[in-house]
């Protein structure tokens, strides 16, 4: 019953008005959402910006949840892309602001976009594998201030092949998390870009879990309202398989935690 990253026209890759997303929500069934706009301070892709106006996404934010109080309960969040060069910026912004619910993934490496490939001329699949994990995991030990951190393993996206999984360095980046309260989102647009898992894979979750990991957040990373919920009902069976009893949500940072179980028994009222 919750989709915890959504995006609309407030991030520079989408179009969707945030009402029509939230009425396509209500439509569907779903009772809680989180909308999580892109923030990626000098993205290296001169053909776009990841900016984001604050003062108007605040107030489009508190417009709506004001509009749909008794419908769905609307959460304001936010999707960093963090990089070492600009960690205390983001300490800095993130000072000054109030999120309930902190995204922290990693679309750049070196400096370099993912989605372009930039990133990945020059290396062998083994070695950007392992430069990504390496920067991921230098900005987990060196920053705080997030709830999760979302899609883990983007890398694959945008280059397949790897034969290592690199299960030592992601175990390096769990415990950072788990001994400071954090945890990890299940992306599921990993189904839509035909990865055939979400994002982290089945294997990385399984792993989190073996280590003590709980906080888990589902979402479908919406550019779009028809993707909203998008594998919702099998990513709860998924996770069950894999041994996790809870999925969160957050309020003003902090974890939520809601029965698996239970949640497995709402979402089967949705209509898609």
């Amino acid at each position: 019953m919750f989709d915890y990253h959504i995006h609309s026209d407030f991030s520079a890759d989408c179009k969707t008005p945030m009402e029509r997303t939230v009425e396509k929500a209500i439509q569907i069934g779903l009772k809680e959402i989180c909308f999580t706009e892109h923030i990626d301070f000098d993205y290296p892709d001169p053909t776009i910006s990841f900016d984001l106006d604050l003062e108007q996404y605040n107030a489009q934010i508190k417009q709506m949840q004001v509009k749909y109080s008794d419908r769905i309960a609307i959460k304001k969040g936010i999707e960093i892309g963090i990089e070492p060069g600009y960690i205390e910026r983001f300490q800095t912004m993130l000072k000054n602001e109030q999120f309930d619910f902190i995204l922290c993934s990693m679309h750049t490496t070196e400096r370099k976009d993912l989605h372009s490939g930039s990133f990945f001329h020059g290396k062998t699949v083994e070695e950007a594998y392992e430069r990504y994990y390496e920067e991921l995991l230098t900005c987990v030990k060196q920053f705080d201030n997030f709830s999760v951190l979302g899609h883990l393993d983007l890398v694959k996206r945008y280059k397949r092949g790897a034969i290592h999984h690199f299960h030592e360095l992601i175990s390096e980046i769990f415990k950072e998390l788990i001994n400071r309260g954090k945890g990890i989102e299940l992306n599921t647009s990993g189904f839509r870009y035909g990865l055939g898992t979400g994002m982290p894979s089945n294997d990385i979750l399984r792993l989190y879990r073996s280590l003590g990991g709980e906080i888990i957040t589902i979402g479908s990373d919406s550019h779009t309202e028809d993707t909203l919920a998008f594998a919702l009902y099998p990513s709860l069976d998924l996770l069950e398989s894999l041994g996790f009893t809870y999925i969160n949500t957050f309020q003003d940072n902090e974890p939520i935690f809601h029965s698996l179980n239970e949640v497995k028994q709402m979402s089967k009222n949705l209509t898609k």
